[in-house]
């Protein structure tokens, strides 16, 4: 399948999503959030595939949202069609282009980023749905949205709490200012700064290698783990792990882990299987 807006490719068991038109600064128009659902689906369908590399092409991973984009929404807004009725087209809109995003966290694979110059607008809100997030010295990171009087709206303010301190997010939302590699550092919003994009996508292809070569069915475990612990009580996500654990624990993979760690091998683990999509659209 082809993508206006992105490219995909699957080695080594990791696939790499890159955001590909660096002429345009990687701007969101609408196709972009249609391939991201794509995308994603692709991924969820290719078997080998057992980690995420996020990138982008050309100086900046993106510069958000493409206005001109959605401006036929201000048409509607003014054609003289109900209000009421307008605004809970507006709602669904909205719910639609969060998808694009949720995708990511929703997705059984872990997903790394790697940013490099402008995060800006909707990239923030891409980046804080995402496992880990690494930069270069010459990025930053700005929540747009309010610079241009509206709210973010497909996931910032919902995910980013849970990654920096509720302070830091309040600031950066309120005024829109720009978060620079090192204060996003020291933060904990990145993991590791690095001087270019080269050295950063060595170094985060090295560890999604790594994460790779463990058992895909113990990592998919562990991200669902994660992701439900942020959202529920302790005492429910170590109810909702004894259940996961009861379905999942007896599998080959513990058995191959222990028979390479006493032959001093690596242990090469099956692939999972992927969802048979039996009612929704393949990509």
């Amino acid at each position: 399948m082809t993508y206006q807006t992105l490219k995909l490719s699957v080695e080594n068991k990791i696939a790499h999503v890159e955001l590909s038109r660096p002429e345009k600064l990687n701007t969101m128009v609408m196709e972009f959030w249609q391939d991201m659902i794509d995308v994603f689906a692709k991924i969820e369908q290719t078997a080998e595939a057992r980690v995420v590399v996020i990138s982008s092409q050309g100086r900046h991973f993106t510069a958000g949202l493409d206005l001109s984009a959605f401006a036929g929404l201000a048409a509607e807004i003014n054609s003289g069609v109900d209000g009421g009725r307008i605004r809970e087209q507006m709602k669904n809109n909205v719910l639609e282009l969060q998808e694009s995003f949720n995708v990511i966290e929703k997705c059984r694979l872990p997903v790394l980023v790697a940013v490099q110059g402008g995060c800006i607008g909707g990239g923030v809100d891409l980046i804080s749905a995402t496992d880990m997030r690494y930069c270069t010295e010459d990025a930053f990171f700005c929540i747009q949205e309010i610079n241009i009087g509206m709210t973010a709206d497909v996931g910032t303010l919902q995910r980013l709490p849970h990654l920096i301190p509720s302070g830091l997010v309040r600031e950066l939302a309120y005024t829109g200012r720009r978060l620079l590699a090192a204060e996003a550092l020291g933060s904990g919003l990145v993991n590791e700064v690095f001087a270019d994009q080269d050295a950063m996508l060595k170094k985060v292809m090295e560890i999604a290698a790594d994460i790779a070569s463990k058992s895909p069915l113990a990592v998919h475990g562990t991200k669902e783990m994660l992701v439900y612990t942020r959202d529920h009580s302790v005492d429910d996500a170590l109810r909702y792990m004894a259940i996961w654990q009861a379905g999942m624990f007896y599998s080959n993979d513990l058995f191959e882990a222990a028979a390479a760690n006493a032959e001093k091998r690596a242990p090469a683990f099956d692939d999972v299987l992927p969802p048979k999509q039996l009612i929704r659209r393949k990509p």
